[in-house]
């Protein structure tokens, strides 16, 4: 296997993992073809299916000699309907509706909805949506263990389908106890992110964090209209975040997803967050080769938009077309990086540098690379933050994200522009640049006679002391 695997672009690659993506072989293409971290979805799949998918990634890992990160993505509170006594019913536009407490299989007339916070939280007059959005009820009366709705929307309604209340907050965590059962099993096995669902508030973030104790770093996913009322509040907690358009786009009318998209990701960007753009980027490929020329154009925005990483659901998972998803989805990337316009608007939209002196080396890192044509930054990063400033600041080169640490490694993967390697502990600028050098030759970043800037945080070892910048030639 090649030890010299390095990505022509920045925009990074995330592929779920499921049943057409469970062979090491299958796992091999989609990471050649250009996936950077793996998902896992606890949504499907037991713990000895996931536990094997880790085990084969991490000797993909050592076969290619290259660090690659892990999504563990929890599947939070599931609201749904009871079951109907024929399976399903016709529900008309006009009528009314009534969701109770009782397990009793449902008519035309009524279904359990067994949620009481539901009947709590709503409000007269609040919306409830079932089935990703098809239908739609509006409340005409509450009681602690029913509610009296009308039928604005009908169609049909089967047995367990999902329940949506956009209007509201819930007085429900984030955190189930089967995703504190699936957490307690796949820390332990070491994993880069959380995927962490129905965020409302900051404090579902924070208890996130508390229970990964370090262990891994939390991706928000921000999928509930509540969660972007407190955007600020839980960027400034999360360690990166999704643009989850799933259930984003059922609760939210259509219209406003996409100005809900670059608002995240502008705001992330501000705070040097990684910002992931996920689901039905390429939804036909589950069933078909090629995507629609809408699909396309949908992964170009988030790239356009300065997105780190656009993610792959059930087109790698469950699809007949894994690896296919994957090499377009890359080849997408790379054509827009190629054109002038993309690159005019990622350095339009290039964050002010905070007053910080790791920031301020950091954007002069940016600057001089441009200016001398330097081939990589090369960004000593103990936790990572070395190389997620620089990475902040969008620069026209690779970002080499030299650490000690395996984990940091793994952690850049979803990082823009970053190609993260493994190096000795260096205990002077000297040795900095003597490891640089021999690393960014060895990584195929920079050959003989190429200028790089090495950036680093004198003492070494010390995490968040960005305070160095040297130019060196090979």
């Amino acid at each position: 296997m090649t030890e010299h695997l390095h990505r022509n672009r920045r925009t990074k690659i995330i592929a779920t993992t499921g049943p057409a993506s469970s062979t090491p072989e299958m796992l091999a293409h989609l990471f050649q073809g250009g996936a950077d971290l793996f998902r896992l979805n606890f949504s499907h799949g037991s713990h000895a299916d996931h536990a094997a998918r880790i085990l084969m990634i991490r000797e993909l890992e050592k076969n290619f000699g290259r660090p690659i990160g892990i999504l563990a993505d929890v599947q939070g509170p599931k609201l749904r309907v009871g079951q109907f006594q024929a399976g399903r019913v016709q529900l008309q536009t006009g009528q009314e509706f009534t969701l109770d407490l009782d397990p009793v299989p449902g008519d035309l007339r009524r279904v359990c909805l067994p949620h009481p916070e539901i009947m709590q939280a709503a409000e007269i007059g609040g919306t409830l949506l079932l089935d990703d959005g098809r239908l739609r009820l509006r409340v005409l009366r509450k009681r602690d263990d029913h509610l009296l709705t009308e039928i604005v929307q009908g169609g049909m309604l089967s047995d367990r389908k999902g329940v949506n209340i956009p209007d509201v907050v819930l007085p429900i965590p984030a955190l189930t106890e089967k995703d504190l059962a699936d957490l307690a099993f796949v820390l332990p096995l070491g994993i880069e992110y959380i995927g962490l669902s129905f965020v409302q508030r900051p404090e579902d973030v924070a208890q996130a964090k508390a229970i990964a104790a370090g262990r891994a770093l939390v991706m928000t996913k921000l999928e509930k209209p509540q969660a972007l009322e407190n955007l600020n509040a839980i960027l400034d907690l999360s360690d990166a975040v999704m643009v989850a358009r799933g259930d984003l786009g059922v609760e939210l009318p259509p219209e406003d997803v996409p100005i809900a998209q670059k608002r995240i990701i502008r705001a992330a960007q501000l705070r040097g967050i990684p910002v992931v753009v996920a689901t039905q980027m390429l939804e036909s490929m589950i069933s078909a080769p090629a995507p629609t020329r809408a699909e396309a154009s949908d992964v170009a925005t988030a790239v356009f938009d300065g997105a780190d990483a656009v993610m792959l659901s059930a087109e790698t998972a469950a699809g007949q077309f894994p690896r296919e998803s994957i090499n377009i989805m890359d080849r997408i990337i790379s054509r827009v990086e190629r054109d002038d316009d993309w690159r005019l608007g990622i350095d339009a939209k290039r964050p002010e540098p905070e007053k910080s002196s790791a920031d301020a080396i950091s954007a002069a890192a940016v600057q001089v690379a441009h200016t001398i044509g330097a081939r990589a930054i090369v960004a000593f990063t103990k936790s990572g933050s070395t190389a997620l400033r620089v990475a902040r600041e969008r620069p026209d080169c690779p970002v080499l994200g030299l650490t000690t640490t395996e984990a940091t490694s793994r952690r850049l993967a979803v990082v823009w522009g970053v190609h993260a390697a493994l190096t000795d502990e260096v205990h002077s600028m000297t040795e900095a640049v003597e490891s640089a050098v021999k690393t960014a030759q060895f990584e195929g970043l920079a050959k003989k006679g190429d200028e790089i800037v090495v950036v680093a945080g004198v003492p070494f070892g010390e995490p968040g002391t960005t305070n160095a910048l040297r130019v060196a030639r090979i």
